[in-house]
């Protein structure tokens, strides 16, 4: 008898109507070490001063290459957040409930410190160290970072009040996630939230119209009170909030806890949650404030400068963020075309196909050494000159990297051909995610204006790039050329903000190719000269004749090499 469980495999072979035989298909891509694969962020780590982190680095390489890490990430997707509002009787919640795997990631994320591991200890290479862990970590699963993003970037804002930050910055930056519902003071964890974003400003945050009073005083570390809608507010389970709203001296920056400080629920009041696209795992949300108290950080009107703070951070590591799908990307098409067959051979050794994952792989490369680079200026906070980079280079990042994620993880997913648009395989998740990163936290025109913003308040900044351009003057007559011409184009002072987008990605493609030349393998660095400088292309698989691909596509995955 057959039963389930048991099926008798052998008699339905021989049935002549027996159709379905799995062959020529890749297996799945899991319990493997994503740090020892990876030899670009392996040099760019030692490259950047986090060397000694190497350990920490394999340890977290296993286990983002887990099968267990990885269906995490597929059941957090698979099981969006829910808003409840209410309970039973008709009290107010305005509580999000999500599946354990998101909150597994969470604690994984906090554990390992990545949202506050260069504050608890600070030293050379520590923003380094967590760039590299989270690299890793995010391409298991992206919505969760968001939270963790944030409270890793809250703290350069809170610190404009100290007391403030004397009360909170213990539980910011414990390693213990307490996803409990209950007031700030009984949590041995905490995690900050932002919300800036009105529907009738979006970007121009100086159209808010949030209003705050003075509870009793006034000024820094005062309490206010707050009425306004935000219309986007992500992670809303989140402990605090920075939020920007207008006091009688303009725009101002405060921390809004979801908890009174002597007690009951702050009225926050969650509308709806977003039907989003991607990032699905990551509950966002309209709310309301109907006189919730908070604490002004810094002076009355001073509010956009203190909450840029935060937002600078949390641009790097959208640009960190893209970095990593990409590269999960990179992993899921190398893996399924070293198995996959077609037309005699395997996928891998086609000449068309190793042209186009060669072209994804340096990509790939390019956007770690940016996003690595800035992350060795985040450790340098005391050099001037590193912090004028890091000021212009985010924002650079911020466009252009994360501009670039769509279409390459679009490419990756058609590697994978039908199966890559199947919700079943990661290509799928990644290619929904892909335009988050570019559009939140400021969306592309957004930071080529702030491109210009830069060169014109801070002309250091242009200093600081020339200056790091012309570490690799002499190398490439390529792209002394693209160098040359990057200058004349800075100093036409002609319809500037028409032509934002180009002098952007100007210096952008210019700063990955001089960073590539520097740090990165040599073979990858003259495919991208070749293939963005000198002669750019459209789409991805445009390589020039005699590019080493399989070099570079081995390179990027050794275990098929």
């Amino acid at each position: 008898m057959t039963g389930p469980g048991n099926h008798d495999h052998g008699s339905a072979a021989n049935s002549p109507a027996e159709t379905h035989e799995v062959f020529n298909v890749p297996p799945a891509l899991e319990d493997f070490n994503a740090y020892s694969e990876d030899a670009a962020l392996q040099e760019m780590v030692r490259a950047m001063g986090a060397g000694w982190a190497e350990s920490d680095l394999h340890l977290q390489g296993r286990r983002s290459g887990s099968a267990e890490q990885i269906a995490l990430g597929f059941a957090a997707n698979a099981n969006p957040p829910t808003l409840k509002t209410h309970d039973r009787w008709g009290h107010r919640l305005d509580w999000v409930e999500y599946h354990p795997a998101y909150h597994q990631l969470m604690r994984d994320a906090v554990a390992q410190g990545l949202h506050a591991s260069p504050w608890r200890e600070p030293r050379a290479g520590a923003h380094v160290r967590r760039a590299a862990l989270n690299y890793l970590h995010t391409q298991v699963e992206q919505g969760h970072g968001c939270p963790i993003t944030m409270t890793f970037a809250c703290v350069p804002a809170l610190k404009h009040q100290p007391e403030v930050a004397e009360q909170w910055l213990p539980g910011i930056t414990s390693l213990e996630y307490d996803p409990r519902n209950c007031h700030y003071r009984e949590k041995t964890g905490l995690t900050i939230g932002m919300a800036m974003t009105e529907k009738q400003g979006g970007s121009d945050v100086r159209a808010n119209t949030t209003r705050a009073k003075p509870l009793a005083g006034v000024g820094g570390g005062e309490r206010y009170q707050l009425v306004g809608h935000k219309f986007f507010m992500s992670a809303p389970n989140s402990d605090g909030f920075l939020m920007l709203a207008q006091a009688e001296g303009g725009l101002s920056c405060f921390l809004v806890p979801r908890w009174r400080p002597e007690g009951g629920k702050n009225p926050i009041l969650l509308q709806r949650l977003k039907d989003k696209m991607g990032n699905v795992s990551n509950a966002s949300s309209e709310m309301e404030l109907r006189g919730a108290e908070g604490w002004l950080l810094g002076e009355e009107g001073r509010g956009v400068p203190t909450i840029l703070q935060m937002v600078a951070l949390t641009r790097f590591d959208c640009t960190l963020a893209s970095a990593a799908a990409m590269r999960q990307g990179v992993l899921q098409a190398i893996h399924h075309c070293a198995h996959r067959r077609a037309f005699g051979k395997a996928l891998l050794d086609q000449p068309l196909m190793q042209n186009v994952l060669a072209d994804l792989v340096v990509e790939s490369d390019a956007a770690l050494v940016l996003a690595m680079r800035l992350a060795r200026a985040l450790d340098q906070a005391d050099d001037p000159a590193e912090q004028a980079l890091m000021r212009l280079a985010t924002a650079l990042g911020k466009y252009w990297v994360c501009k670039r994620v769509p279409g390459h993880n679009y490419e990756a997913m058609e590697c994978l051909g039908g199966s890559g648009v199947m919700n079943e395989f990661m290509t799928a998740r990644l290619y929904r995610e892909a335009p988050i990163n570019a559009i939140w936290e400021g969306s592309g025109n957004i930071q080529c204006l702030d491109v210009l913003r830069a060169l014109d308040k801070q002309p250091e900044s242009r200093e600081v790039l020339e200056r790091e351009l012309s570490r690799t003057r002499g190398s490439d007559s390529r792209l002394d050329r693209h160098m040359d011409e990057l200058s004349a184009a800075l100093n036409d002072s002609g319809a500037r903000e028409y032509r934002a987008r180009s002098l952007a990605e100007a210096m952008a493609v210019g700063l990955q190719a001089s960073l590539l030349v520097r740090y990165g393998d040599s073979r990858v660095a003259e495919a991208f000269i070749a293939s963005r400088i000198d002669r750019p292309h459209g789409l991805y698989g445009n390589l020039p004749r005699g590019t080493p691909t399989r070099a570079i596509i081995s390179r990027a995955l050794p275990m098929y090499a």
